[in-house]
């Protein structure tokens, strides 16, 4: 079973921009409730999409410059990303459908 890969400030371009296939990021804090309500959708994800879409997460208290570097001012933020760069965003808690919605017609989409 496929579990979120946790990334750092030091991590985040390898494993994000330089990835071969569709990435998700969930721009979370410990803090957060909503982001603790949204914690085991993630988890889900990185399952059900494994092989299709490298799920991932970064602790914006722990990662302050990746987060600001892609204007995070809400958590939780999902956000896609497909050949380096950001093609979907997401802020605040969706239920899992709405997610599964959005995350399923991004990926159809096909690469710029």
């Amino acid at each position: 079973m496929a579990a979120p890969l946790h990334l750092t400030d030091a991590t985040f371009r390898q494993e994000v921009l330089e990835a071969e296939t569709p990435v998700l990021v969930d721009f979370w804090a410990e803090w957060c409730p909503p982001c603790k309500m949204i914690a085991p959708i993630v988890e889900e994800f990185a399952s059900e999409y494994e092989g299709r879409l490298k799920v991932t997460k970064v602790d914006t208290d722990a990662c302050p410059m990746v987060a600001g570097e892609y204007q995070v001012m809400s958590i939780p933020t999902l956000m896609v990303f497909r050949g380096g760069q950001p093609v979907g965003t997401f802020v605040g808690y969706q239920p899992k459908a709405a997610l599964r919605a959005k995350l399923d017609a991004l990926l159809l989409q096909p690469a710029r």
